[in-house]
């Protein structure tokens, strides 16, 4: 498990059955400083994929070059078999209309209502009627368990409301990979366990490959089909929760026994 090791490159350039997202050899520097360091990973598609780590270990560097916002200085990042880092502007943002982003505080306009807030994708990129659209934010909202908000502000509703709203926002799209960063940041125990579990019916509902960002490691086991530890830009873990839980990683076990999880046992 503790492997950073990847196929050779030109057997990731193919479509893969299993992984929808592979990275290859990722380096990255800002201002002469080394943020990803020869990083390779598998994301699996239709299943939820969680990178853990500290504050300034690359993890949300790591999503951008995902997204293809950031470029890296070499590397590779395969979707369904396509290198997107060498891909102009105008492609990427084409390819951008497969994912969706769940920001970390929800990022909603504050001046727009809820309908108005989850319309404007579909209003940008779409040619849909007001009328399609008022459909589709009234069963999208239903999907998160919020019927009937359409005209509230962002400031009427709690950080979790907001958070499934932000979500509503991603799903309107439709699309076929969704990147949540730090999705449970700010929020209290029980807002946490229902986002948790919006992921989680989210991912079993739609089939959709699902990437979070997270350092909150209770969330990570009650929802993770797959975990990858990033640690000085590099992945220094990768496996199942139970995997993780058995880890003789001393990296590992320390950022579980900082996260409060180590010796809970059982299902958290």
């Amino acid at each position: 498990m503790n492997d950073n090791s990847m196929t050779d490159a030109p057997e990731i350039g193919k479509k893969h059955p299993q992984y929808q997202i592979r990275v290859h050899q990722l380096v990255k520097s800002f201002n002469g400083q080394r943020v990803i360091n020869d990083l390779s990973l598998d994301i699996e598609r239709g299943r939820i994929n969680i990178i853990i780590g500290g504050s300034g270990q690359g993890k949300s560097v790591t999503m951008k070059h995902l997204m293809g916002l950031v470029k890296p200085d070499s590397g590779s990042i395969f979707v369904d078999g396509i290198d997107i880092v060498p891909m102009s502007e105008y492609k990427l943002n084409t390819l951008r209309k497969r994912f969706g982003m769940v920001f970390q505080y929800a990022a909603l306009f504050d001046s727009m209502s809820v309908f108005d807030n989850i319309a404007f994708p579909l209003r940008e990129h779409t040619k849909k009627t007001r009328g399609e659209i008022k459909d589709i934010i009234r069963d999208v909202l239903e999907s998160v368990s919020l019927p009937g908000i359409e005209q509230k502000f962002p400031s009427e509703l709690s950080g979790g409301m907001q958070k499934r709203v932000g979500l509503a926002r991603a799903l309107v799209m439709e699309p076929e990979i969704l990147f949540y960063d730090e999705p449970t940041t700010g929020l209290d125990p029980i807002a946490t366990h229902n986002v948790d579990e919006l992921i989680a019916k989210t991912n079993e509902r739609l089939g959709v490959t699902s990437v979070v960002i997270s350092h909150d490691m209770a969330s990570t086991f009650r929802i993770a089909h797959r975990i990858a530890m990033i640690y000085g830009g590099k992945i220094v873990e990768k496996g199942t929760p139970r995997e993780f839980r058995e880890s003789e990683n001393p990296t590992v076990k320390d950022f579980l026994r900082y996260s409060g999880i180590m010796g809970m046992g059982g299902d958290i």
